[in-house]
Parts: C-alpha cells; sequence; structure tokens
C-alpha cells in the first residue's frame, strides 16, 4: 500500500477511536387523556414520563391526597335508612384512613358512602380505603356511590383498584350514577342499583378537529381505552358504542333490562366465572349449583323496577333461605354474607362476657380486644405510641 495512502488509513482509525459515541435517541412523551369535567372535555396533552406511583398497600408514609368536588363517610352498618352513613372521612392519611376503618374491624364490614365527582381523589380513597380493609381483615366492602361522573382516566385506574380488591357496588334510591360513574359500576363484584343510571358521549372541547373524521380520529383512542377497561370487567364494550351516539348535552339512562343485558348489574360476570373456579374446590359443586339457583331467582323475584334498595335486600334475604343460604360449610362465600357478618357481631356485643378468674393473690386482669387494630410494626412511631 502506498506511503500516503496508509497514513490517510491510520488517520481514520484514529479518529474511529476517539469519536464519541452518538446520543441515544429521546424517549417517546407519552400522551395523558382525561375527562375534565362532569360534561366529558377531554384534553390531550404531552406530558413527562411519571414517577412508579407509591403503593399504600405497602408503607405507611402515603404521599399528600385530597378529595375534591366530593364528600366520603365510613360506616360498619348496611342499614343507612336507619343509622345513616356514619362518620366522615375528609382526611386520606394513613392514620386517619386507619382510625376510621378501626370500628369495622369487629364486624368485618365496611360502607364507603361517596357523593361526588369521579376524580383523582376519588382514587385514592378507594385504594386506601381498601389497602387499610387489607391490613384489618375486613372482608366485607360496599360501595354506597351517588356521581354525576368525570374524569375517565381516574375512572379506569379507581375501577382496576374495586376490581382487584372486592367491592360490593350500591346505587340506592335518591342516588344516581352518570358518565364515568358507569365505569365504576362495572368494577364491582356485584352491583345492587335502585338509582339511574346513565351514559352519554364523551367530546373533547379543546379539540381542533375540523370535521368530523377528524374529531372521531381524535376520539378513538380513547374509546378503544374505555372497551378494553370494560371488556376486562365483563361489561359489553356495546355501553362504549353506545355512548357514541348519545349527544353529550343529553343523557342516555339505561332501563332495568339493559343493564342487566350488558353486565352492570347483579354479579360481575368475569368476577363470576372466577368465583365459580375457586368455590368449586372450595365448597363443592352442589353449593355452586344452589348460589347460581338463588341467583337466578334474585333477578326474576327482587329485581322488580323502582323498587328501593332495602326493599331489594330484604327480598334477597328472604329467598335465599329457600335454597340453604347462609351455607353451613361456606358461610363466608354465601350470596349476601355480609349482612351474616353484621348480624353475628351484634350478637357477639350483646352477649355477656364472661368473667375473668381472678389470679391467685391478686385481682382480675382484663384485656380490651378492640385495641387491637394493625400490628405495631406498621405503624409509624407516633401511632405505635399512641401519641397521634
Amino acid at each position: 500500500m502506498p506511503l500516503p495512502l496508509r497514513a490517510i488509513v491510520l488517520c481514520v482509525l484514529l479518529a474511529g477511536c476517539t469519536a464519541q459515541p452518538p446520543e441515544p435517541p429521546a424517549a417517546p412523551v407519552e400522551a395523558e387523556v382525561t375527562e375534565a369535567n362532569g360534561a366529558g372535555e377531554f384534553i390531550s396533552a404531552p406530558v413527562e414520563a411519571a414517577p412508579r406511583p407509591y403503593d399504600v398497600r405497602k408503607g405507611t408514609d402515603w404521599p399528600e391526597a385530597a378529595l375534591a368536588d366530593g364528600s366520603a363517610a365510613i360506616s360498619c352498618e348496611l342499614d343507612y335508612a336507619s343509622a345513616g352513613d356514619g362518620e366522615a372521612l375528609t382526611n386520606l392519611s394513613f392514620l386517619s384512613v386507619a382510625d376510621a376503618l378501626k370500628p369495622c374491624q369487629e364486624v368485618g364490614l365496611l360502607r364507603l358512602r361517596y357523593q361526588g365527582k369521579i376524580n383523582a381523589g376519588f382514587h385514592a380513597l378507594v385504594e386506601r380505603v381498601a389497602a387499610i380493609a387489607d391490613r384489618m381483615e375486613i372482608g366485607k366492602r360496599v360501595l354506597d356511590i351517588d356521581s354525576s361522573g368525570g374524569q375517565v382516566e381516574d375512572a379506569i385506574k379507581a375501577g382496576d383498584a374495586i376490581g382487584a380488591s372486592g367491592w360490593t357496588i350500591w346505587v340506592r334510591e335518591g342516588a344516581s350514577c352518570h358518565s364515568a360513574c358507569v365505569l365504576i359500576l362495572g368494577a364491582g363484584d356485584v352491583r345492587m342499583i335502585s338509582g339511574p343510571v346513565g351514559i352519554h358521549r364523551i367530546i373533547r372541547m379543546s379539540s381542533t378537529a375540523t370535521s368530523r373524521a377528524q374529531l372521531n380520529e381524535e376520539l378513538q383512542a380513547v374509546y378503544g381505552r374505555v372497551k378494553e377497561y370494560l371488556a376486562r370487567n365483563g361489561v359489553a364494550v356495546a355501553v362504549a358504542d353506545m355512548m357514541m351516539a348519545v349527544p353529550n348535552r343529553n343523557l342516555r339512562l339505561l332501563t332495568a333490562e339493559e343493564l342487566l343485558e350488558y353486565g352492570l348489574d347483579g354479579t360481575n360476570p368475569a368476577q363470576d366465572d372466577l368465583d365459580r373456579l375457586q368455590l368449586m374446590r372450595k365448597c363443592g359443586e352442589d353449593f355452586v349449583r344452589r348460589r347460581d339457583a338463588f341467583q337466578r331467582s334474585f333477578d326474576r323475584q327482587c329485581k322488580m323496577p323502582d323498587r328501593e334498595l332495602e326493599e331489594l335486600n330484604d327480598c334477597g334475604l328472604a329467598l335465599r333461605e329457600q335454597f340453604g343460604f347462609p351455607d353451613g360449610t361456606c358461610p363466608d362465600d354465601s350470596p349476601m354474607s355480609e349482612f351474616d357478618a353484621v348480624r353475628s357481631a351484634f350478637f357477639q356485643r350483646r352477649a355477656p362476657a364472661p368473667e375473668a378468674e381472678a389470679p391467685v393473690g391478686g385481682d382480675a386482669v382484663s384485656v380490651d380486644s378492640s385495641a387491637v387494630a394493625l400490628p405495631a410494626t406498621e405503624l409509624p412511631a407516633a401511632a405505635a405510641s399512641g401519641t397521634h
């Protein structure tokens, strides 16, 4: 190789050794879509990648969260007509939620009453109440909801949290569940409905579309996510298609027949499939057969138009005795077993406490079992020492 050419090759090799590697391409920026208000406004804007959310099921140092455009209350009673809606829950910190749920630990049941918009505060509320209920082993959970709708993104997040933690959803007389609230309704293991349930079209008020084709293209991604959510919760995706045809300024109320047909009333179809497999192994084939027969009779005999929730519950409690419930082998898995939890706790409280035997040479010593709520290792130092 001639000398000049060899020199050129050497220079190229040296340059390649000292050159800086090219910078990796920037990560694509995702778009976040949210419904801005009850009227259905959607805003799509580029956002930075969000940090990994804090898992409230594990730690106690919860990030700040607050209810906005909504109010919540905790009750350990199902009889709202006589007992009311319980104590207001305004602070979503770990200690406040734990204190609010402590009275329900003995009963093993809680009823969360929520009135207001579906938003980030509601998502934090149901997630945190479920986290404390898990720690206190409060297995029976009722979400008593009254909402005109709100943010679809937060409804999906809250619905996934509800679907993973075993809730019964109530829409009682005088309450309603519209727009984004329908997504919450779909997430419940069991849905008991006496109030109106309505849907309408989602619109994006900040849209720049100048044609129906452009507007439809903008909304397809949103409706795709809604359809996926409905499908995994056992709700007919036809509900999302129906929403597309209802003007946002209007409201399409679903009939009792439609609520059943679309999988929004009664037992959640997706959860029911999972329960059937688990109950077959745990409680036997006869239990599952009687449970299915009860549910069919309940839908036929108890779900009358304009029937109040109290009447619906009374009808079901009377009907289930015909099918051998509560079952002696699997009482906690029997239909409407949340009512049995309340009755059991009531009679336990009324029963006379056995007298404690005094130790030799001293006075009797009593232990207050109601003070047991959470393991001390799961509480911050202030809570463990009783100084909060």
